[in-house]
């Protein structure tokens, strides 16, 4: 995090009250009114409006926080692609999973052609840094083409079977496009899936393959890290 990260100097409100509703947003299908209600149900008055800054200001920090603590992307990742529509007009969401179903990258195109493909490959290997060893996508040709001229050492298996990891990872955006009736603005439609499969991902553990008793002690450590992630956030890198 660089020195110009986003403090909490002079916000009237307590660390505690602002993570909570960042985390709200982010967790659940909620709109800032609906985080408004549920405040004041708790004796807090904030406005739906401050909710919406804090969730622009901390959001990107604290989900860049969660990911840092993250193991490195595997060598298996899988793409997709969805239709959005901003304001009434077609968009295409890109999106890159690994093989745990972390998100690697989300990219907001006007089209789902070869250029577009191409640029999302560029995008993938500057953000993670890393070359995978399989990318797996579905029958889209686009694929193909940007394949061969970006990574054409990677293995390429196109097969629409094998990419449910990557269409089920569109659901929490599916969502929340129904909640919000459809997204506004390019920007807000490439910064929400961002933020959000950041933070989202981080509090529900494989809950059918736990105990109660492992499932409270598993969501309290990720309280503890949650915590410890949005109280730095406001403090300044070491020099």
């Amino acid at each position: 995090m660089s020195s110009a990260s986003p403090s909490y100097k002079g916000h009237r409100y307590p660390v505690e009250v602002i993570a909570h509703c960042v985390w709200l947003y982010f967790r659940f299908p909620l709109s800032f009114r609906e985080v408004e209600e549920l405040m004041l149900e708790r004796g807090v008055l904030v406005s739906h409006e401050t909710v919406r800054r804090w969730c622009a200001k901390f959001g990107q920090i604290y989900a860049n926080g969660l990911r840092r603590r993250r193991p490195r992307p595997g060598a298996k990742w899988h793409l997709d692609e969805v239709f959005v529509r901003i304001n009434g007009e077609l968009k295409y969401l890109w999106r890159a999973v690994d093989a745990d179903g972390a998100v690697l990258d989300i990219l907001v195109h006007n089209r789902r052609d070869k250029a577009a493909a191409r640029r999302f490959f560029r995008r993938l290997l500057k953000t993670t840094r890393t070359v995978p060893r399989v990318i797996v996508t579905d029958k889209l040709r686009s694929y193909g083409a940007a394949h061969r001229e970006v990574m054409p050492s990677v293995e390429h298996r196109s097969h629409k079977g094998l990419n449910n990891r990557a269409e089920n990872s569109h659901q929490p955006t599916r969502q929340r496009e129904r909640a919000m009736k459809g997204f506004r603005s390019v920007g807000g439609t490439q910064r929400f899936p961002a933020v959000c499969s950041g933070i989202s991902p981080h509090f529900p553990p494989r809950r059918h393959l736990m105990t109660a008793p492992g499932y409270r002690a598993e969501m309290t450590i990720r309280f503890a890290i949650w915590d410890q992630i949005t109280r730095a956030a406001g403090q300044p890198a070491e020099a």
